[in-house]
């Protein structure tokens, strides 16, 4: 072929399986098939090449396209003896079906055209070709039918009304059961619903249905339910779809015809097993629609013997070839054997797992081809319970799938209540319109979280994703009601002690209780991880703040804690008083007061989380806490004081909240996350690092005392900006460690280092690593610093509009913007290591469990990544399928 049919057009037989990108999944198959000699239908692929061009265009097609559809089609003519529209007297006609072909298999796009091609000059020949007139308008009224709703837009109820309509008055359930003549004054009905609702007769040429038909995959490709399952999916929107012309081949001309559906292996266990369907004397979409009940795949061996032992022989090469299920499509014309499509089948996580694994053992998957046929989402969904997908229940409403997994709980309104009936073993539901660090206590012991407001990384997302808890933010069509303790959606209203349910995976809500299935951490799910380490370079650790959190990452397979958030072990309400003391402290001897009644909880809190990680390094981070979260709310605390007035209250009581609300305003910052945090506070206040450094020496010392063995302490300086403020840091902890140190008579090996989570300390870190041992990028506030947004009210208000309108392409919160924040880590990871050539460079934002980002994460060469417990499994397996893809990526630059 020459000029532009080498870009735009390719026969059949000119394609292969690695032409994916031009001739789109089912293409590329379909002549890879053919180039096995497999039996296919004769045919052309129109490629992804000409829709990106027509798209570009504004909708009008490239020069000389539609000329090369002529010719491909004339080709196709010769090929096979046939012409479209048939000859002069309308006999030997050529039948065409029309589909579309993206690059990655994709439900959104358009429905298959199938017998383009017959009309009222070709009906009657190709009744009598096949000595069955019944079959020929049975293939005339499904082409009206398909061309006017998938390339016309007649609404499809319009034609299918007149079909039961018909069926009602014969008396028959099936079309099957309609005669010739029932299928004769059908074709004229639906040439009547078409010109009643399009104002004009269809088109009758074939060639000009034929370009409907090519324009309408094109237009198909963005249509707003191909959008929405690309943004889904993270699928470009620049990859275009192909379209793929074929002969016909009918699976409806009586019952030595068939079409079906199989897959190679049970696509929902993943057992090697017969699976599939097939229909009698159907075609098309007959079996997946529904419109008929097929039989299974295992009865055809009565009535197709031999095209049933062909079918499976076919089967078998098929997934020896791709080294993979497959889920194909077949007809079977006249007991003749003929495949529409094959592709690698989708399936259930579990099933993924198993088809994985069994195919290593079968020798026909290496190990690491096997990781690659496993993605992290379906790792994650067996991590969590989730709801019976045969529950058949519609959704009260839906919210963001911030934390995935499924619960079912009595609704709470606030914290105390979850606290105090979920740990009297009741199964509750927190719902709030967002939670705070207050609500901790209540949050632990609930099931799972609802709330109306916030994104996927709000408090309540966060949260819940470490703890392993589904939950389900930013559900704005709920409205609660904390006075009366109700929960309304619509006309429903719900009340505390009323039962929902909650699938975190999907974002829905369901207005009562259904049936969970339990986590699927089989053999299966623990080998592919298994195999995973031994190809992943990054270290895995775990984001914890308890013991109880930290024994779970370990058994999940974390090689130590990351990052241990000691402001979490503040918030429980036998803790706060003391703290809230030491905040508002007005001497240094009261602040030592309240720093030494918190020390020994900080202790035991250490050595719960050490004795749990002994033998494994444990990063904890120095008190890093807007002020504001251990204080009263000070719009409430001006109210009580209001309130304590106006109605002559306590005069003691007065008095005390006077003094408390002074305090709360002398503490008050407009923006509290840019405010005294982290080692601003402790340089303020260098007894409360001083008080936590000796309460970890000592921690880490008795669990040694007692287990033989301690965790590895890594003590990390927060929100640093300056080297100076490292520097004096660093003096306030050496100063605490020696001191516990000869005190105890013994050593300890202690490093210290920093989270980089300001854009200044990335761009100065090669200052900064002069007083460090380690950095930590914290990617959550490095993402809010660098692009200069609040994570909560981005998520709340724009962040959703510009993925939407592709402003941006994803959630930054979610993924790491690789070109601005991936920036800023590439940039402090390079100017560290200038500094201090072995410095360990870790990730403890919630993005080190994120498979993108990881990525990214190994492309830079850092030494760990730290994640919830619970995505401690996707961040050991995607850290190894970023190893693969970088020796795929070298192997490519190599090649060219």
């Amino acid at each position: 072929m020459a000029g532009q049919e080498q870009t735009y057009l390719y026969d059949m037989s000119e394609g292969n399986a690695q032409m994916r990108s031009l001739l789109g999944g089912k293409g590329a198959n379909l002549a890879e098939m053919k180039r096995l000699g497999i039996p296919v239908p004769d045919g052309f692929t129109v490629s992804t090449a000409a829709c990106i061009a027509t798209m570009e265009s504004g909708g009008e097609w490239p020069e000389n396209l539609w000329e090369d559809v002529l010719s491909s089609l004339e080709r196709l003519e010769e090929r096979t003896g046939r012409s479209l529209g048939g000859d002069a007297e309308g006999r030997n006609p050529l039948l065409l079906s029309v589909r579309s072909g993206a690059v990655v298999s994709m439900p959104g796009m358009m429905d298959t055209i199938l017998n383009l091609g017959i009309g009222d000059d070709t009906v009657e020949a190709l009744g009598a070709e096949a000595d069955n007139p019944r079959f020929a308008w049975d293939s005339y009224r499904r082409f009206l039918q398909m061309y006017g709703e998938v390339v016309e837009g007649v609404a499809p109820h319009a034609y299918e009304d007149e079909l039961t309509a018909l069926k009602s008055r014969r008396g028959v359930e099936q079309d099957t059961e309609l005669s010739t003549e029932d299928l004769k004054e059908l074709v004229e009905t639906f040439k009547d619903v078409s010109r009643r609702e399009l104002g004009r007769d269809l088109p009758t040429d074939p060639r000009d249905q034929l370009r409907g038909a090519i324009s309408a995959v094109f237009d198909s490709w963005d249509t707003p339910r191909a959008r929405v399952y690309r943004r889904a999916n993270d699928i470009p929107d620049d990859l275009g779809t192909a379209v793929n012309v074929m002969q016909m081949v009918f699976g409806n001309r009586g019952d030595t015809s068939a079409t079906g559906v199989c897959f190679t292996r049970n696509p929902s266990t993943g057992g090697k097993e017969l699976y599939g369907e097939f229909l009698l004397n159907a075609q098309g979409e007959d079996v997946v629609a529904g419109i008929r009940t097929p039989k299974s795949l295992a009865e055809m061996e009565q009535v197709l013997p031999e095209a049933y032992e062909q079918l499976l022989q076919t089967m078998r090469d098929l997934e020896a070839h791709y080294k993979d299920m497959q889920d194909i499509e077949f007809t079977v014309e006249d007991g003749t054997l003929y495949l529409l499509q094959t592709r690698n089948g989708k399936r259930t996580a579990a099933a993924a797992l198993r088809v994985a694994r069994d195919m290593v053992s079968e020798g026909v998957l290496t190990q690491e081809e096997a990781l690659e046929r496993v993605e992290p989402s379906q790792l994650d969904q067996l991590l969590h319970p989730a709801i019976d997908p045969e529950h058949g229940k519609e959704p009260l409403v839906k919210g963001l799938p911030a934390s995935p997994g499924a619960a079912v709980g009595e609704i709470v309104f606030d914290a105390d209540t979850a606290a105090q009936r979920g740990g009297a073993g009741d199964p509750v539901v927190l719902v709030r319109y967002e939670t705070t660090p207050d609500d901790i206590h209540g949050v632990i012991v609930a099931q799972g979280v609802l709330t109306a407001h916030g994104g996927m990384t709000s408090h309540a997302a966060v949260v819940a994703r470490g703890m392993g808890k589904p939950c389900v933010a930013g559900a704005s069509g709920i409205r609660i009601n904390t006075a009366e303790k109700t929960l309304t959606v619509g006309d429903r209203t719900f009340s505390e002690g009323d039962q929902i349910t909650l699938d975190g995976s999907t974002g829905e809500v369901y207005g009562e209780a259904l049936e969970l299935v339990p986590p699927q951490i089989n053999e299966d799910f623990e080998a592919i991880v298994t195999w995973a380490d031994e190809v992943r370079r990054l270290g895995v650790r775990a984001n914890a703040d308890t013991g109880e959190d930290a024994a779970k990452a370990r058994e999940l397979g974390a090689e130590g804690i990351g990052l241990c958030r000691t402001e979490h072990m503040f918030m429980a309400s036998d803790r706060l008083p003391a703290v809230r003391r030491m905040i508002l402290a007005d001497t240094e001897e009261e602040r030592a007061a309240a720093l030494e009644e918190i020390l020994p909880m900080q202790q035991e809190d250490f050595e719960a989380i050490f004795t749990a990680m002994k033998g494994l390094p444990v990063t904890v981070r120095l008190l890093d806490p807007p002020l504001h979260e251990f204080l009263p709310d000070l719009v409430e605390q001006s109210l009580l004081v209001q309130r304590l007035e106006l109605t002559d209250g306590d005069a003691d009581e007065l008095a005390r909240a006077r003094t408390l609300l002074a305090q709360v305003k002398r503490l008050h910052e407009q923006n509290p996350m840019l405010g005294t945090r982290g080692c601003r506070l402790a340089m303020l206040y260098p007894e409360i690092p001083e008080m936590q450094t000796r309460a970890i020496v000592r921690a880490a010392l008795a669990v040694r005392e007692r287990e033989g063995e301690t965790a590895g302490v890594e003590i990390m300086i927060p929100l640093v900006a300056y080297s100076a403020e490292l520097e004096a840091q660093r003096a306030v902890v050496e100063r605490a460690v020696a001191e516990e140190l000869e005190s105890a008579g013994t050593d300890l090996d202690v490093t210290v280092g920093t989270m980089i989570e300001l854009p200044r300390a990335a761009v100065v870190a090669d200052q900064i690593a002069e007083h460090a041992d380690f950095f930590s990028f914290g990617t959550n506030d490095l993402t809010q610093t660098g692009i200069g947004i609040s994570r909560d009210d981005a998520e709340g208000g724009f962040l959703g509009a510009y993925v939407r309108d592709e402003v941006i392409p994803y959630n930054p919160f979610e993924s790491i913007d690789r070109d601005g924040v991936g920036g800023l880590v590439r940039l402090g990871a390079e100017r560290g290591r200038s500094t201090k050539p072995e410095l360990k460079l870790g990730v403890c934002g919630e993005h080190g469990g994120d498979p993108a980002s990881i990525g990214l994460f190994e492309e830079l060469g850092l030494s760990y990544v730290s994640c919830s417990p619970y995505r401690v499994p996707i961040a050991r397996f995607s850290a190894a399928r970023a190893v693969l893809s970088q020796r795929e990526g070298a192997e490519v630059r190599t090649d060219g």
